[in-house]
Order: structure tokens, then sequence, then C-alpha cells
């Protein structure tokens, strides 16, 4: 969903009220850091560990595309000393809030600056959005899913994070250093998997928000929608173009994402005899999961006998 013009005038009117407030007393030994949402809040976690405090402003759940802050939002980024997002079409929000900042908006780090973004695409088969006219030249903002841009990310919030507090820059780096050996450990994995794969292309009866993933590897994909969608229900057309695909090229497995209604990969499975199975983007988590301490590489594993299964 994107920021509507009486939403972004709100934000001014907020921010210029705000305009006076201090940041986080420099007293406080911890380092404060906003995250938009759920991988961001991981690797800086990761890195900084109980030397900071971390906000994570979408949710455990919560649907991300419809995301929109509240003025305590706001407040948090403000008094900020770092704040980590995405950037693109659905953080509009956030560059409205920090340019009406001005020198008093706190250091960031966007996502789509650290990694080479690529547009997102609409693949044959896929169910088109009215809107989708207004979306060419868009960004697709799942950078995180590929494990290359994961590794860049966390070293780009170990940079800044030893830039904001030098004093503890050694503590930054050994912990950087140990998360990015994980995440290159699960790039290996998938690599391994797909080098010794029968087949190179996979199915999403659902949104599919893994192109950086899909490029990494050099696997093709087919899916019901693109990454940012917010159809839930797919067309007729769509639904019988997976269901042939399914069938034509013998696919085992048919694949959706975290907090899917799983409701047209069903109607593709029951067609097809293929297995439905859930690949986790980590664009978000269960709160059960965020309680149980789940991090982004143990999500990420989760989906390594899934690839292994969808691929053989």
């Amino acid at each position: 969903m994107k920021l509507k013009g009486v939403f972004a005038s709100f934000v001014l009117v907020l921010c210029a009220s705000m305009a006076c407030g201090a940041k986080s007393d420099s007293k406080n030994k911890k380092v404060t850091v906003v995250a938009s949402m759920f991988p961001q809040f991981d690797f800086v976690r990761a890195v900084a560990g109980s030397n900071a405090d971390i906000t994570m402003l979408l949710k455990p759940g919560a649907e991300s595309h419809s995301y929109e802050p509240t003025p305590k939002d706001m407040k948090k980024i403000q008094k900020a000393d770092l704040f980590v997002y995405t950037g693109g079409e659905n953080d509009v929000w956030a560059e409205t809030l920090l340019n009406s900042l001005g020198a008093k908006a706190p250091k960031t780090i966007k996502l789509l600056d650290i990694v080479d973004a690529v547009e997102e695409e609409l693949v044959e088969g896929m169910t088109a959005e009215e809107d989708d006219d207004e979306a060419d030249g868009e960004l697709d903002e799942h950078v995180w899913t590929s494990p290359q841009n994961a590794m860049k990310i966390t070293q780009a919030i170990c940079d800044e994070l030893c830039r904001i507090d030098g004093v503890n820059a050694s503590f930054y780096k050994t912990n950087a250093s140990a998360y990015i050996r994980q995440i290159r450990n699960l790039d290996m994995q998938f690599a391994s998997i797909v080098k010794q794969a029968k087949r190179t292309v996979f199915v999403f009866a659902d949104r599919f928000p893994l192109r950086y993933f899909a490029d990494e590897y050099g696997l093709s994909y087919y899916a019901a929608f693109p990454g940012c969608a917010t159809d839930v229900e797919a067309s007729a057309s769509t639904i019988k173009f997976l269901i042939n695909k399914v069938k034509q090229e013998k696919i085992p497995v048919v694949f959706t994402i975290e907090f899917s209604n799983g409701k047209i990969a069903d109607t593709v499975c029951e067609s097809t005899g293929a297995k439905k199975m859930e690949f986790h983007s980590c664009h978000n988590i269960a709160a059960s999961d965020l309680k149980n301490g789940e991090t982004y590489v143990s999500l990420m594993t989760r989906n390594i006998a899934a690839l292994k299964a969808a691929l053989n």
C-alpha cells in the first residue's frame, strides 16, 4: 500500500511538532536502533547484541505492504541513533519523515542503497494488479532473500554501528563476522543443492518475494503474483497456467510463503498431485517464532530441505 497524500501531509505536520525533540540521553550506554521490519531487526540484533536497544516497527505476523507508522513509531525514529529500513515504494513514508527532520534525522541505512537492486517483474502466467501500469520500474524490495545480499547488509550495519559507537567497534566486528559466516554456510548449502538438482525451476502458487534468491542461484520460476502484490485471489487463467506448468514439467512441490492462506496452492496441488510446502521469505515472523529466538539464518535453514525437494 502506497503512502497517501493526506497521510504524507500528516507526517510533515507531526514532524514539525517533533522538531525540537532530542535524541536519546547521551549518558545512555546503549545505541538505540529502529528497524522497519524483521530482516533489518535480525541483522542489527546479530551485530549489536546487548549493546543496543532495538525496536522493530512491523509487528510479528503483520502485513508489511499495508503498514503505516503511528505517531509513536515516528517519535522512536526521530530519537534513534540509527534507523534501518528497506526503501522503495512501501517506504515512501520513511523518506518523507527523514526529509522533514533535516539535520535532526538519525543516521540511516537503506537496504536498496547497499545492494544491486532489480525491478520487480511480471512473469508469464502471473495475475496482474489493476495498478500495475503505475508500478513500472518499481524496485523489488526483498533484497535480503539473497544470502549474498544479507552478508552485505550485515557488514553495512556493522560499519555504521562502529562509526556511531567506536568504543565497541571490536565487539560489533566480531559479531558481524560470526553471523556472516553463518549466512555464508547457508549460501554454500543452497548453491550445492542447485548444482546437484534435476531442474532449475520452482513454482509459487502465491506471491513471489524470492526474486533475489532466484537470481543468485540461477533459478527460474512461475508464480501467481509478484512479490509486492496485494491480491490474494488469482485469476482463473493464472491458476490454469500454474496447473499446466506443474503437470508439463512434473514439478513435485508447489510453494506458499509464510502467513499465506494456501488456497491457491491447495487448488494446484489437488489438480496435479504436487506437494504443498512453505518457503519462508523472512519478510516477517510469527510472534511465537520471535519469542523462541528464530533468526534469519534459522528461518532460511528451514528452506534447505524444501528447496531440495522442489528441485529433485
